[in-house]
């Protein structure tokens, strides 16, 4: 649970609603946007990174 509360308040409340309320339509467009934010941003890194 420590790693848990290292995370950022909207990290946190987010994983708690998907938790507690999220309808399946809901985690399935999480799912999504998450994948792609975090793929963005592990290809800027990335880039970043080589220079």
């Amino acid at each position: 649970m420590k790693e848990f509360d290292q995370f950022p308040k909207a990290m946190k409340k987010l994983v708690r609603y998907i938790k507690q309320d999220a309808s399946i339509e809901q985690l399935e467009l999480f799912k999504r946007e998450l994948d792609f934010a975090i793929q963005k941003r592990t290809m800027l890194l990335k880039k970043t990174s080589q220079n």
